[in-house]
């Protein structure tokens, strides 16, 4: 049967180096980090107290309609980050919606514009909780279910919950910008983003829609998501007074761990022949994925499979899809997070699509300047990939010195000749997602 070629014509990063691609892109060919203490909350407590924050510029009421301001109320930091990804991957795709323009028709019908958007799970803010537990304290002081359902949940807005569905990202998104396609949501950790954008090419490969918004968004630094991280061993020793820019070292085997990351994107997904009906600039296409679920000791992924099988597996079903084999691909964007054990599982998993030629294969690591962004990474990913391959360019890297078979040793910013860019990233639970971002004919 024939496919219908899937392109990106719309990117929408939202990282600590600022909102969109081009402050991303040069922040990454000049070698700059964002790395550093964290102002949302007091970290100093936790064996990490630096990461990747957005810019305190960042304001969610300047990317929405003015009618839409009150919604942002109920949004958490995660979803924040879409909406923002949202609208700059619209613009930049040269989109009319009703989030931009109410007045006119829109560009794409809203009933084949779909959204698919990645999610973490999203932790409460501990003043609203806190407010609520302490008055379900008893007579000696101890919380009290009884008191939580009479008293507690009495300080919670109604619309509370509203605030941290992972779905709620998807929800504010359509409704902005009237995708009343097919929709989804996708929680699977640093896999989010990946499988969302698999979800998006295989909806307009079928003509269910013509395009679509699509990525991830996801944000740890508040101090419920911050613990988890660092009971599932994910953080590297970073103290306040600490240089966190050099801190996270992808692949390196003085590697100790990473630093977090808040951010991710939106990218506008589109039928090739859509796209060039409207006359629009084709980034790069979206020429395969591929997903699959590894085995897991634990149940859960905090162990991950360290042979690499399963991620293999993914990136082998992504080549296939997109009908190149493994010495076509130009480069690499493996999570690459500085955390030994997933760095291990990586370069496993690397090591068993590409043999000896693993060494040839350039790596862009993106931990080290944004910070490990979990469900955010996917989208981010393959924005990145997507510069690249328009300017055939790659990126600084940083920090990383004996890397082993993987190229991912520091080095500068310096021109290379790119057709196909893999895009690959385990993740806490088992899922494995695999994307080929080409350069368009």
């Amino acid at each position: 049967m024939s496919r219908r070629r899937v392109v990106i014509t719309g990117l929408g990063p939202v990282t600590a180096h600022g909102l969109g691609i081009d402050s991303l892109w040069q922040a990454l060919c000049d070698g700059r980090s964002a790395l550093a203490p964290i102002r949302a909350f007091d970290a100093s407590g936790f064996k990490a107290a630096s990461g990747g924050e957005l810019p305190e510029s960042f304001d969610v009421k300047e990317l929405v309609p003015k009618s839409y301001r009150k919604a942002t109320k109920v949004m958490a930091r995660d979803i924040e980050i879409a909406v923002g990804g949202a609208l700059l991957a619209v613009k930049d795709a040269g989109l009319r919606t009703r989030g931009t323009d109410p007045d006119n028709p829109p560009t794409i019908a809203p009933d084949r514009f779909g959204c698919h958007i990645g999610a973490g799970l999203i932790a409460a803010e501990l003043d609203e909780l806190t407010a609520a537990l302490s008055t379900s304290r008893d007579a000696s002081g101890r919380f009290d279910v009884a008191n939580w359902g009479e008293k507690g949940m009495q300080e919670l807005t109604p619309l509370w919950l509203l605030k941290y569905l992972p779905n709620m990202l998807a929800c504010h998104v359509t409704i902005i910008h009237d995708c009343q396609g097919p929709s989804n949501t996708i929680t699977c950790n640093e896999a989010s983003s990946g499988l969302s954008l698999a979800e998006s090419q295989r909806v307009i490969e079928r003509g269910a829609a013509d395009a679509c918004l699509s990525g991830g968004a996801d944000s740890k630094l508040n101090p419920m998501a911050y613990l988890r991280q660092e009971l599932a061993g994910r953080f590297a020793p970073c103290s306040p007074t600490s240089d966190a820019s050099a801190v996270v070292k992808p692949f390196d085997s003085a590697a100790t761990g990473s630093l977090i990351g808040e951010g991710g994107g939106i990218l506008v997904l589109e039928a090739e022949e859509t796209a060039k009906a409207r006359g629009a600039r084709i980034h790069a296409v979206l020429s395969g994925t591929g997903a699959s679920q590894s085995w897991c000791d634990d149940t859960v992924g905090l162990l991950p499979d360290a042979s690499g099988e399963s991620l293999a597996d993914a990136v082998s079903a992504a080549l296939r899809d997109a009908g190149i084999a493994p010495a076509e691909v130009d480069a690499i964007i493996p999570y690459g997070s500085g955390v030994p054990s997933l760095d291990s599982l990586e370069a496993n998993a690397l090591a068993r699509v590409f043999g000896n030629e693993l060494a040839k294969k350039p790596v862009i690591t993106l931990a080290p300047s944004i910070g490990a962004t979990v469900a955010g990474f996917g989208a981010i990913a393959v924005a990145v990939a997507a510069r690249a391959i328009a300017e055939q360019r790659l990126p600084a890297r940083l920090n990383s010195k004996s890397t082993g078979s993987v190229a991912a040793a520091a080095a500068p910013s310096a021109p290379c000749a790119l057709r196909h860019i893999l895009v690959c990233t385990p993740s806490l639970g088992g899922q494995n997602s695999a994307a080929v971002i080409s350069k368009p004919a």
